[in-house]
């Protein structure tokens, strides 16, 4: 068979369901007299922009019998908005997203604010037919293992505004270690890659982090470094490696020697989240515990799991470290 005439939908299988949001936008121009028209209801098919909104959610919902590859959701949220522009005889239009998934909602955005506008171009065109519509795009799309991401084109603070794009929260200037835990790599038999990626993530938060740490997997020198980090008034330590079945895999054995307080729930929600990628995030003894307001998390040791880790885990760590510090609630 010619690849060239192959289709397939993107296999989303293994991702992670998070929230999932998009927001799309465009406009119609319309020139003065027929803006009139519109901003006063007063078109003779009707009030173009109440029906234009409601063939927003019609197209939202309809993105995947439009375009053959678009997954089809379950869209927990839909809203359009139809906004006049005076100084450009113009109605934008904004098409909200949102809902729980493996894959992002932008198509159905587009499709929202497509239809809106193909909406209003139908009950305006009685009147003036010059009309034309164009500039959609995307402003902003959040979730999965991207996080934000913003047009370049930028949006204006009224749009900041009314849709509040979530970004992770940063770490700036937080002090932070990373300690690497493998027989093998502290012999020199392998270089350490998942360190240097916590390393990487850290820095990209803006932590004030070093470079990785390595120690063999012995419980007892994990447990004074853990305890040194703590006195010296380091907020987060982030382990990686030696939270498998293995013999020598005692990484939640050394928390368990100097923690005043166990953190269960960030071991559970790694567990949780990492088994959309496979089943064998289940035997992880993936841990976190505080020392004093010393927060440790105990990540296993392979690149990958890092990876995942840190995409579970970013979005709640600088509230985490807010909380242990004796700062409240947002």
């Amino acid at each position: 068979m010619d690849d060239r005439v192959h289709f397939h939908m993107a296999d989303v299988r293994h991702k992670r369901v998070t929230a999932r949001r998009a927001v799309a936008v465009g406009e119609l121009s319309a020139g003065a007299s027929a803006f009139a028209l519109i901003v006063e209801r007063r078109l003779p098919k009707g009030d173009a922009m109440t029906m234009a909104e409601i063939a927003g959610l019609q197209g939202a919902k309809n993105a995947s019998q439009l375009m053959p590859l678009c997954h089809p959701l379950p869209l927990e949220y839909i809203d359009v908005r139809c906004e006049p522009v005076a100084e450009r005889h113009a109605i934008r239009v904004y098409c909200e997203v949102a809902t729980f998934a493996r894959t992002g909602v932008e198509m159905e955005a587009l499709a929202g604010a497509s239809a809106a506008l193909l909406t209003l171009y139908d009950l305006t065109k009685p009147v003036e037919p010059a009309l034309s519509f164009g500039g959609v795009r995307l402003l902003f799309k959040e979730g999965g293992k991207k996080g934000l991401w913003l047009h370049p084109e930028g949006m204006s603070e009224a749009e900041h505004a009314h849709y509040k794009p979530r970004t992770v929260a940063r770490l700036d200037a937080v002090k932070a270690a990373v300690i690497t835990l493998s027989d093998r790599a502290s012999r020199g038999d392998y270089a350490d890659t998942a360190g240097p990626l916590l390393v990487k993530r850290l820095r990209d938060l803006g932590a004030d982090v070093g470079d990785a740490e390595i120690l063999a997997d012995e419980p007892e020198p994990l447990a004074a470094h853990l305890r040194q980090k703590a006195s010296e008034g380091v907020p987060l330590i982030l382990c990686t490696g030696g939270t498998g079945l293995g013999p020598r895999d005692r990484t939640p054995e050394a928390l368990a020697m100097v923690a005043d307080r166990r953190v269960d729930g960030l071991g559970e929600l790694f567990r949780y989240e990492s088994s959309q990628h496979t089943s064998m995030a289940w035997l992880s003894r993936a841990d976190a515990a505080l020392i004093g307001t010393t927060l440790v998390i105990a990540l296993p040791g392979s690149a990958k799991a890092v990876a995942q880790g840190m995409d579970i885990l970013a979005p709640i760590l600088a509230h985490a470290l807010n909380v242990a510090a004796g700062g409240g609630h947002a």
